[in-house]
């Protein structure tokens, strides 16, 4: 038996995961990730800060410099750091056993992952491509849903305020000339867009399309597997970007074409007048007993989908899905199957967590028994699902 399918077996279909974190050479850490205040270059500092953690990817950092599977996580087979195996590895093993027949028919693979970003400045008005656009150069779109826990919100950055897209009156005239002037002026394209201030423990879906700055909460964000980017603003909190970062994932006759440039946007959704209630997501609630609670927080599409799950203090209660998740602990302590979990308080880089774990398509429909072993503290968790866990009800059996 191979060490993968032996892994499996053993923890009854559930993995434990190790901690894969994502510098980027841009902005400042949020240092809400509970990463070691000494360790947020442990990177390297050509590379810049950790400012992400990236849960049950297969995906690649498309940042340069990065390493050969940096974003991609790794399984914990035997409590060792250097024993830890590639989570694609699993995927490509396993197959159906692990994610469902479903997603291997129609993606052959794990089609999504979740990340905490943390930024202290709010990020640059940036767009991922749409579907079209990517189709030209081989690339996945980005779709991502934004939520913004309040356990890794302890401060809410230097602008808790995100644009999206363009105010409806906007023309692409007034666009394209901004845009133009991509080399020339600080040409402050966020005139043109709409603000929207963070409410904590609520949510946006994002479209690949639509034109975004998020702003500087911590944010946990489930998304379809691609990391693919443009970035539409050229001066950023004193920061200056290039031309080639506008003119990313381009057929090259097409980079110093700013009508193609616009292409890559969704027009119609970024002027929509209904945008905020098209897209803003509060919780839904799903599921409850005495003994727990669980919320919709990722939900309304196609790709992905989110669930927040409370278990009170001193309660265990067996919960049922019928699609494959990840899992992330964000407050207290207890068991999930037959695994000890908890919310780490400080995490020096390199070493092993207990509160990453990847629930099989199996494990999950047949419930999984989730244990809060605190006296007072409840035991919470955020689950990220595939397209095909995006209407479906979870139980207590």
């Amino acid at each position: 038996m191979s060490k993968i399918r032996e892994t499996f077996e053993k923890g009854a279909g559930i993995l434990q995961l190790t901690p894969t974190w994502v510098p980027r050479p841009f902005n400042r850490p949020g240092q809400r990730l509970r990463l070691h205040p000494d360790d947020y270059f442990a990177m390297g500092m050509e590379r810049g800060a950790i400012v992400e953690r990236w849960f049950s990817s297969i995906t690649h950092v498309e940042t340069k410099g990065a390493q050969p599977y940096e974003g991609m996580s790794f399984v914990n087979v035997d409590d060792t750091k250097e024993g830890a195996i590639l989570f694609k590895n699993f995927i490509d093993e396993l197959g159906a056993d692990l994610i469902g027949q479903e997603l291997m028919d129609q993606y052959g693979t794990w089609p999504m992952y979740s990340k905490f970003y943390d930024y202290q400045k709010p990020l640059f008005h940036h767009i991922h491509h749409a579907e079209a656009a990517c189709k030209k150069v081989g690339v996945l779109p980005k779709h991502e849903h934004y939520f913004f826990p309040k356990q890794y919100n302890n401060h809410l950055g230097d602008m808790p305020v995100s644009y999206f897209g363009f105010d409806p009156s906007v023309t692409k005239e007034e666009v394209r000339e901004r845009l133009r002037d991509y080399t020339k002026r600080d040409m402050r394209i966020t005139e043109l867009s709409r603000a929207y201030r963070i409410e904590l423990d609520t949510g946006w879906y994002t479209p690949a399309g639509v034109v975004h700055a998020p702003g500087s909460l911590c944010t946990y964000e489930p998304q379809w597997n691609s990391d693919v980017m443009a970035i539409w603003e050229n001066v950023v909190n004193g920061e200056v970007f290039h031309y080639d970062d506008l003119s990313a994932y381009l057929p090259e006759e097409d980079k110093n074409d700013i009508d193609k440039i616009l292409e890559v946007a969704d027009w119609e959704l970024n002027t929509a007048p209904d945008y905020r209630e098209r897209f803003f997501r509060r919780p839904q609630l799903e599921s409850q007993s005495e003994s727990y609670v669980q919320h919709w927080i990722v939900y309304g599409n196609e790709y992905v989908g989110g669930k927040e799950l409370t278990v009170y203090p001193g309660q265990s209660v067996v919960i049922k899905d019928d699609s494959a998740y990840g899992c992330v602990v964000i407050q207290g302590h207890g068991q999930i199957g037959g695994f000890a979990c908890e919310s780490p308080t400080l995490i020096r880089y390199g070493d092993l967590t207990a509160d990453e774990y990847f629930v099989s398509k199996k494990a999950a429909t047949q419930g999984v028994i989730i244990k809060n072993e605190s006296k007072y503290e409840p035991l919470v968790m955020l689950k990220h699902f595939g397209p095909d866990g995006n209407i479906l009800q979870n139980r207590e059996v």
